[in-house]
C-alpha cells in the first residue's frame, strides 16, 4: 500500500518549475595548435601557405566522435514531521541495505564524470524547498545539484552526498544516474535520525534506508518514497553553445 508520504507530490504539484529550459554549458575553450618555431597565430588570420596537392577523389568524410552527453540533475531531501506511514522492522531494513560507503564500481569506462557542483543561484526546485519549509508536516534538509555525464546501465557507480556538497548530520548515501535504453536515478540513502516521525515506533538514533531506482524524464519532478523521508529530482538535459 502507498504511503501518505507519497502524497506530498500532489501537495505541490500547483508549484510551477521556475526556470527549467534546457540548461545552457559555457562554450569549452578551443584547442591549443601547434605552430612552426617562431609562427604566432592570430585570431582571424589566414593559415600558412602550403603547397598544393594534387587532384584526387575526396576521402569519405569520417563519422563524428561520440557524444558524452551531460545532464543537470537536482535533488531536495526532506523528512517527515508527523506520522506517515506504519511501523516496520527498522533494523532489518538496515541489515538488507546494500554498502554505500563509496562509489559501488571503480572508476573507469561505462562510470559518469561529475562535471561540475551547480550553485544555489541556479537551482530549479527553490519554489519546492520554500513550499516545504512552510509546511506542517515536512522539513527539507538537503538541496543539490550538479552536472554530470551518465554511467552504463546497471554500474551503480555514482557520487557520494558528501561530493555533491550535502554535509547533513545522519544523512549518507549514493546517488546515482544511468543511462541506457532509458535514463534512471538511482538513491542508496541512510537517515540515522534522533527523533524519528511519531508513530513508525521508531526509538531514538534509528537508521532508516531508501534503496530505490526509477526512471526518469526530463522536466518532471520525481519522487523518491519512505514513512520516514523523500526525495524529489529533478533532471534536465545541458546543452552546449555552438
Amino acid at each position: 500500500m502507498m504511503h501518505r508520504f507519497a502524497l506530498t507530490l500532489c501537495a505541490f504539484t500547483a508549484l510551477a518549475l521556475a526556470g527549467t529550459s534546457p540548461v545552457r554549458a559555457a562554450p569549452p575553450a578551443a584547442p591549443l595548435q601547434a605552430h612552426p618555431a617562431g609562427v604566432t597565430a592570430h585570431a582571424g588570420a589566414a593559415a600558412p601557405p602550403t603547397a598544393a596537392a594534387p587532384a584526387t577523389t575526396p576521402a569519405p568524410t569520417a563519422a563524428p566522435a561520440p557524444v558524452h552527453r551531460e545532464y543537470y540533475v537536482e535533488i531536495v531531501v526532506f523528512r517527515a514531521l508527523s506520522t506517515l506511514g506504519s511501523p516496520e522492522d527498522w533494523q532489518a531494513e538496515l541489515h538488507m541495505a546494500p554498502n554505500i560507503s563509496g562509489s559501488e564500481s571503480p572508476a573507469g569506462t561505462g562510470v559518469g564524470h561529475l562535471v561540475r557542483i551547480v550553485p544555489p543561484t541556479e537551482y530549479k526546485l527553490t519554489g519546492i524547498w520554500n513550499a516545504l519549509r512552510g509546511s506542517a508536516d515536512y522539513r527539507p534538509v538537503a538541496h543539490a545539484a550538479w552536472i554530470q555525464t551518465a554511467s552504463d546501465w546497471g554500474t551503480h557507480a555514482g557520487f557520494n552526498l558528501s561530493e555533491l556538497g550535502v554535509q547533513v548530520p545522519g544523512l549518507s548515501g549514493l546517488v546515482y544516474f544511468e543511462r541506457g535504453t532509458y535514463l534512471h536515478l538511482g538513491l542508496t540513502l541512510d537517515y540515522t535520525m534522533q527523533h524519528p516521525p511519531a508513530g513508525l515506533d521508531a526509538p531514538p538514533g534509528t537508521t532508516f534506508v531508501m534503496n530505490e531506482t526509477r526512471r526518469v524524464r526530463f522536466y518532471q519532478r520525481n519522487y523518491f518514497d519512505h514513512p520516514a523521508f523523500g526525495v524529489i529530482a529533478l533532471v534536465l538535459p545541458v546543452h552546449h553553445h555552438s
